[in-house]
């Protein structure tokens, strides 16, 4: 991809173009929002069905969240203090560990009150020094170019896009908030294609030096609960979001292609993105509207997860392996397989490992 050459005060954007002459809907879009306007619907009757169980995919869906969203990046933890960290409240002991807890901060800073966070700079700046921490840029935009660059095994490089530079930065950034919210308030495009152009435009823009990524994801899930979709609660987007990666940076590079000149097609990350929502509510209405499990299901499934772990594992493995059970309950299910001598200790405190006995 080669720059876009000399730079102008009038940067494109998607959001900008569906303002001036709106795309017609692709088939596939259109697909998409018909049936997460279906789940959305059932959305309020799932949310009040089984809160036990409700509480527990909150509880999973931040951990996942944190612990997905940076490993994208390359930022990763030991297994064992997974838990001890992000519910535990042990000290970080590291920069890696400093991120990870930082993003759960971020969101449960949404999750409390996302409508005290306006789609506004304050906010990005804000979510991007606590995924940040105390990095010495953290909530500020990059203060000089930068490019993406994609390294390959054999040491190649290339340049996969070139950001706006740090010099329009600040003004992108503003007319960037003021596009999304008047496609927002003239309705020029659904609500989640906005939102979607929205992901586009800012990880095009790149506004800060690192992290832009983590806070594009933080972003996703702030804008669809102002916008009524609660699925982000409940079902980690940032999991399925790994889960996809080789997709996610496709689609990505192929909507970007073209974005200086206005020329992109942005449909195949909104697809993308609209492919990532709907399998979070297909998820959650797997997992939050059926019928309360009959009593020992729960017990049965902790003992399925526990067959399939390897022979020393932590409670973050085995908990990992029973979404939509408690950790109380498979606190206690780890209880009964030590007094039944099939497990035993090798590690005890808030980092316990345990290992099956006769394995």
């Amino acid at each position: 991809m080669k720059p876009a050459g000399k730079e102008r005060p009038g940067i494109p954007g998607t959001l900008h173009r569906f303002l001036q002459r709106f795309d017609q809907v692709p088939a596939e879009s259109a697909w998409y929002l018909a049936d997460i306007g279906e789940a959305r619907g059932l959305q309020e009757l799932n949310t009040r069905q089984n809160p036990q169980i409700l509480k527990s995919l909150k509880q999973f869906a931040i951990i996942e969240s944190a612990v997905s969203s940076n490993r994208i990046e390359g930022v990763e933890m030991d297994r064992e203090r997974i838990m001890p960290l992000l519910v535990g409240g042990s000290q970080v002991r590291d920069r890696n560990e400093e991120e990870i807890q930082g993003y759960k901060k971020a969101l449960d800073l949404i999750f409390g009150a996302p409508a005290s966070l306006p789609v506004a700079e304050t906010t990005f700046k804000a979510l991007h020094a606590l995924v940040r921490g105390e990095i010495w840029d953290a909530g500020q935009y990059k203060d000089r170019d930068s490019d993406i660059v994609e390294k390959y095994p054999d040491g190649r490089e290339r340049i996969r896009f070139h950001t706006v530079s740090a010099a329009q930065t600040p003004q992108a950034m503003g007319r960037f908030v003021a596009d999304f919210d008047q496609c927002l308030k003239e309705r020029t495009v659904h609500p989640l294609i906005a939102i979607a152009a929205f992901n586009l435009d800012f990880l095009c823009i790149h506004p800060f030096r690192d992290g832009n990524g983590r806070v594009s994801r933080l972003l996703l899930v702030l804008m669809l609960l102002s916008a009524g979709y609660e699925v982000g609660r409940y079902i980690s987007l940032e999991r399925l979001i790994e889960e996809n990666k080789e997709r996610y940076y496709e689609t990505l590079e192929l909507s970007s292609t073209g974005w200086h000149e206005g020329t992109h097609d942005p449909w195949p990350l909104i697809n993308h993105l609209l492919f990532i929502l709907k399998s979070a509510y297909k998820e959650f209405e797997s997992r939050a509207s059926g019928i309360q499990p009959p009593r020992g299901e729960k017990h049965e499934r902790i003992l399925e997860g526990f067959e399939s772990l390897p022979e020393t594992f932590s409670m973050a493995d085995l908990a990992a392996k029973c979404p939509g059970i408690s950790l109380e309950t498979v606190r206690k299910a780890v209880k009964d397989l030590k007094g039944e001598g099939k497990i035993t200790v090798l590690k005890a405190g808030r980092d316990a490992l345990w290992r099956k006995v006769g394995k």
